[in-house]
């Protein structure tokens, strides 16, 4: 089912290319972010222009943007609890794989304003028609929107400002210069982050350009998440060794003559 799944998105991806291209010239205030231990969150600036190729018919109405910036994948679990002999318990729970670990869709407008509902269906506009691949017994598979779990994963990644959605977070300031802002919050994860850009134009996609970006964590915080990841059983000795001594070093002081 995994397999069919990724045929099916290349397929649509090649369905959806563009029949007539306008070429979309983009960067960002900032390639590379460096975050420590008083990171408070910013905002990247994404700024381009969408230029139309000689010889290409006058459009009638203005141009269209929806910018999707995609984190780092990642196996994430969503547990639902319940009541059970008066105590609150996780009674059940869905594993959501190689799901975005942030996502964040901009667009000038309603996305029904930019495009008619099979052209979004297609293309995957907006966060609810994202791809969340679920374990499911032995398949890996999205399900119906309308899915609870879905519905609480989606509500507890934008309650911690992971999964944002502003229709109205690209703006035009020129008839074809562009500019929208990219909210990061405190908690961000580190890696590689992917920005999508679809111009669209009287209803139809017409140019499509891709740019990334790099969050990395620097100073004593990247010392510690490279030195867990690379020397893993040296780090988990380090650990338990700076317990000890922590707790040891407590007791002498707090200790009651």
């Amino acid at each position: 089912m995994r397999r069919v799944s990724v045929i099916a998105a290349a397929a649509a991806c090649l369905a959806s290319t563009p029949a007539v291209a306008e070429r979309i010239v983009s960067s960002l205030s900032t390639h590379q972010v460096m975050i420590n231990s008083s990171f408070n969150g910013l905002d990247i600036v994404l700024f381009g222009t969408a230029e139309r190729e000689s010889g290409t018919a006058a459009r009638t109405g203005p141009y269209n943007l929806v910018a999707t910036v995609t984190g780092p994948r990642e196996k994430l679990v969503t547990r639902r609890k319940d009541r059970v002999l008066g105590i609150w318990m996780n009674v059940d729970s869905r594993s959501f794989i190689e799901v975005p670990s942030y996502l964040a869709v901009l667009a000038t407008r309603p996305y029904g304003a930019i495009a008619d509902t099979e052209t979004l269906d297609r293309l995957r506009i907006g966060v609810e028609r994202t791809v969340l691949p679920q374990q499911i017994g032995p398949d890996v598979a999205d399900v119906v929107r309308e899915d609870p779990f879905r519905q609480a994963f989606l509500r507890l990644r934008q309650e911690r400002k992971l999964y944002v959605e502003q229709t109205s977070g690209v703006t035009f300031l020129t008839p074809t210069f562009f500019r929208a802002s990219i909210p990061l919050p405190a908690d961000i994860p580190t890696g590689s982050y992917d920005v999508d850009l679809k111009l669209f134009a009287d209803g139809a996609l017409i140019g499509h350009s891709n740019s990334a970006f790099e969050i990395a964590k620097v100073g004593f915080e990247r010392f510690v998440a490279v030195s867990a990841q690379t020397h893993g059983i040296l780090y988990g000795f380090a650990t338990v060794a700076l317990a000890l001594l922590t707790g040891w070093f407590a007791s002498i002081v707090f200790r009651r003559d």
